[in-house]
């Protein structure tokens, strides 16, 4: 794995967007059937942690969506 697979990886310097996008490149990468097994193996474990920061940032945006949701404010009108 290169420098920025172990960047992608912890998702820690990475935009949802861009981790996002290095989902998607890992998962076709997979599809391809190229890679070795020990390869294939780093690619899925890679994909996992993507996808774990990827549900995490989600929820939250999800959390701050619902505190400034509908009928935030309600009590200034």
């Amino acid at each position: 794995m290169d420098e920025n697979a172990k960047t992608a990886a912890d998702g820690a310097e990475l935009s949802f967007e861009a981790a996002l996008e290095r989902l998607e490149t890992i998962v076709r990468t997979l599809e391809g059937g190229r890679a070795s097994l020990d390869d294939s193996m780093k690619y899925y474990e890679e994909g996992v942690k993507l996808v774990r920061y990827c549900t995490s940032r989600l929820e939250e945006a999800r959390s701050r969506m619902t505190v400034v949701g509908p009928g935030a404010g309600a009590e200034n009108e």
